[in-house]
């Protein structure tokens, strides 16, 4: 499991390393913040369209050859900018680094489940997750670090060996895990399985996870900054956030495994703690700050391996490739759509009440998952 949970520590390295460190990029490439936004959206957007692409080119041909593909990919296009050293690499680069990222992390997130029991896929899920959040809180960190020392240029040499190493790691260390034969499958049954609310509920859950989390990483140092705080509390308190969500998510999915947590219980507390984080971010001071920072980390990290055990469980192996694409996607949209919700409530009144405004879609999920679980499980009783 070691080159898999690299893996995802790799994507969320590569997207935090250099969206965090490219404002301070004195190139003519970055030099308006315009060309920045569109810089940072390369990676994602690409993400956004080919993760389902290669999620079901996982299903067809094997999980394994996709996996090395996207990481010997992810190196390549992290070299083209490391050699050139040229602005107009720069965005080559960045594009093909999403595009290698779309074809590993949901190849990855198939293995996950392909390669552990049923009984076991929370915890793998949560520490594949504790490693992805990694990943996030030590990519601006130790991105930062190596743009100080050596220019955007240090920082993709050492993508480029990071994608190398890992694609070598899994070479040896992933078994083959050969693609499961699969009934015939038409757009309108495609369709039908991804608005069944098996898929639906556990994404919207990731999505609204991915959004809050998100939201505290960008606003946070924002709303602390109105209240005074310096840099380095801002910044604490960030890393609050990312940190209690990694060292929730393993600890969550033994819960899961070990019966003492359900998945719809899970995810609506998840969704519940992080509404209250939000909530808390809209009040001011350090108080509310820290508050916020480690409500909506709990949140997320409930919801996220218990997220993925759940889509896992309901989809057939042969077609989790597929599954784990769509589900990235949703959660991508959650990553863009949070921030530009606060943000535009925000514009209309004041950054407390975009907190609010995203919270109380949180909170509604939260009510709705558990009213559905209570349905359910009447249906279950009466049967």
């Amino acid at each position: 499991m070691g080159p898999l949970y690299a893996a995802g520590f790799t994507t969320a390295f590569g997207a935090h390393s250099v969206a965090a460190n490219l404002g301070g990029f004195s190139e003519d490439a970055v030099r308006s913040l315009l060309t920045l936004g569109l810089l940072l959206a390369l990676y994602d957007g690409a993400e956004v369209i080919l993760k389902p692409v290669f999620g079901a080119l996982a299903d067809r041909v094997g999980a394994r050859p996709v996996l090395l593909f996207g990481l010997v990919g992810f190196a390549v296009a992290s070299g083209l900018y490391a050699v050139a050293d040229s602005s107009g690499w720069l965005w080559a680069a960045r594009l093909g680094q999403g595009a290698a990222a779309s074809a590993f992390s949901p190849a990855a997130s198939a293995l996950v489940a392909r390669l552990n029991p049923a009984a076991r896929h929370g915890r793998a899920f949560g520490s594949y997750g504790f490693y992805k959040s990694i990943g996030y809180t030590l990519g601006p960190l130790l991105g930062g670090a190596l743009v100080w020392a050596g220019g955007l240029r240090l920082l993709f040499v050492v993508m480029t060996v990071m994608g190398l190493v890992v694609a070598g790691w899994a070479l040896f260390a992933v078994p083959a895990v050969p693609p499961l034969p699969r009934a015939r499958q038409t757009l309108l049954d495609l369709g039908r399985r991804l608005a069944d609310p098996v898929f639906l509920r556990p994404t919207a859950a990731l999505a609204s996870a991915t959004a809050a989390l998100s939201v505290g990483v960008g606003f946070l140092p924002v709303t602390g900054a109105a209240a005074g705080l310096g840099p380095i509390a801002t910044g604490a308190a960030v890393s609050v956030l990312a940190a209690t969500a990694a060292l929730v998510q393993p600890r969550a999915g033994r819960a899961l495994d070990a019966g003492r947590l359900t998945t719809k219980t899970g995810l609506s507390v998840g969704l519940a703690l992080a509404a209250m984080g939000l909530a808390c971010a809209a009040l001011s001071g350090l108080v509310g700050v820290l508050a916020a920072a480690v409500l909506i980390g709990v949140g997320t990290g409930l919801i996220t391996p218990l997220g993925f055990a759940a889509l896992a469980a309901s989809t057939p192996q042969a077609r989790l490739g597929q599954t784990m694409g769509a589900a990235e996607v949703g959660r991508e949209l959650g990553d863009a759509g949070g921030p530009l919700l606060v943000a535009g409530v925000a514009t209309l009144a004041s950054l407390g009440y975009g907190y609010v405004a995203l919270g109380v879609v949180l909170a509604l999920g939260a009510v709705i998952g558990l009213v559905s679980a209570s349905l359910d499980s009447d249906r279950v009783g009466s049967g």
